[in-house]
């Protein structure tokens, strides 16, 4: 690996406040998006990511408003989600600041997006969000994970190293992989779901889900991550978190900024 490992904080932001949970349930107040994107930045992220985590399953859109102060505090790459359904939501959030879009729900229901997106825009403006699992109740998929919506709480049956390989054909820039299992415990990254994705797709993988201490991200890496992230150990953790985080990665050898 030649390109350094970036290092993001998630910002899962529900009614304007940042809010974490385990499995994406039991949500508590982590505070202002303003204020924390503010201190990731002047403490060393990479880039941020800003998902309005309710904003497919209550049918409304990301609060722009959110996004514009978001932006207009940070001076690294920011990637927002949630009640993205098309080519005037992107249009509308690269307008408000933000650099990249991240798609999930509209993306399922309707693949064809992507390609509308990525045509108009551009591969690097689209980050597809992945949100899968282990199958469960009697579902079987060829890799054993399926895709969820709706934060986890709905499983689609299909398969998670299928959907990503398809996303990458039709020309998302990255995938944002987030194991729903792995969300909030903070026991480590799903290594065997990195390991599958990163051989269907050459895209860069930004791994998200499980991380509670600096020496779980090197092993992301290893596995096939080209970028860590994290909410819950970043926003309760120390003020010098990121840089534990980086100087593990280092000394595991891998470049980072």
């Amino acid at each position: 690996m030649s390109v350094a490992v970036r290092v993001i904080p998630c910002l899962d932001v529900d009614a304007g406040r940042v809010v974490k949970g385990v499995n994406f349930l039991n949500l508590r107040d982590a505070g202002d998006p303003v204020e924390l994107a503010h201190r990731y930045d002047a403490a060393g992220a990479d880039e941020l990511t800003f998902l309005d985590v309710t904003a497919s399953s209550s049918d409304r859109q990301t609060t722009f408003d959110v996004v514009r102060r978001t932006a207009e505090e940070v001076f690294i790459p920011l990637t927002v989600g949630g009640g993205v359904r098309g080519v005037d939501d992107v249009d509308r959030l690269l307008r408000e600041g933000a650099d990249k879009a991240s798609i999930n729900t509209a993306a399922i229901a309707r693949p064809d997006v992507i390609d509308e997106i990525t045509r108009h825009f551009g591969s690097q403006v689209l980050v597809l969000s992945l949100d899968a699992r282990r199958v469960q109740g009697g579902t079987t998929t060829p890799s054993g994970f399926e895709v969820t919506t709706h934060g986890g709480r709905k499983g689609t049956g299909i398969d998670a190293v299928a959907w990503a390989k398809e996303a990458a054909d039709r020309g998302v820039g990255e995938i944002l992989l987030n194991s729903i299992d792995a969300d909030g415990t903070k026991e480590g990254f799903d290594l065997e779901l990195i390991r599958l994705i990163r051989a269907a797709v050459k895209v860069p993988i930004i791994a998200s889900g499980g991380a509670g201490e600096p020496k779980h991200f090197p092993s992301a890496i290893a596995a096939g991550a080209d970028a860590v992230l994290a909410a819950s150990m970043f926003h309760f953790g120390p003020d010098d978190m990121i840089a534990r985080v980086k100087e593990s990665i280092r000394k595991a050898g891998f470049p980072v900024r």
